[in-house]
């Protein structure tokens, strides 16, 4: 199984829109990486996404590129409890891919990797793909990074 966790694009500063839609910049990032995760063959069975405008953006433009299904759902806001969706994810058996946050993203993907939240594995991007793939003993490795800078 894989996992993709998607840092939401780069968002509007609060002052500017309190509901921190994307940039132009961070629309065009995304859909360069989405553009990418096609070609590449991403095919998660469902986006999840934390509802907040920003996540919720890059999820749809995540959705139309895979022609997959997002949805909002509880539990990944910034500073949410990553073993929730950590026991959540161990019972999946099909790939998924979820759009969030800092520091939630990187908690979880300590958590999955290490069982602690605290160690810092993976340097997250805005627009970027972590992809981690659980291994045969049913722990977690980073099987690749895509960065919009790759893109391009």
């Amino acid at each position: 199984m894989k996992l993709y966790l998607v840092q939401h694009g780069e968002a509007k500063s609060e002052a500017e829109d309190p509901q921190r839609s994307l940039t132009e910049r961070g629309i065009d990032e995304v859909r360069n990486v989405a553009g990418v995760a096609k070609k590449m063959g991403l095919h998660p069975s469902k986006i999840y996404h934390s509802g907040k405008q920003r996540a919720k953006q890059t999820a749809e433009i995540f959705a139309g590129s895979l022609d997959r299904p997002s949805e909002a759902t509880q539990g990944l806001n910034p500073n949410d409890e990553v073993r929730v969706w950590a026991e959540r994810i161990s019972m999946e058996r099909e790939d998924l891919m979820i759009v969030g946050h800092l520091p939630f993203l990187e908690k979880l993907a300590s958590f999955l990797m290490t069982g602690k939240e605290t160690h810092r594995l993976v340097f997250f991007r805005y627009g970027s793909i972590v992809c981690l793939e659980r291994k045969e003993d049913g722990g977690w490795g980073v099987r690749w990074i895509l960065t919009p800078e790759m893109t391009g």
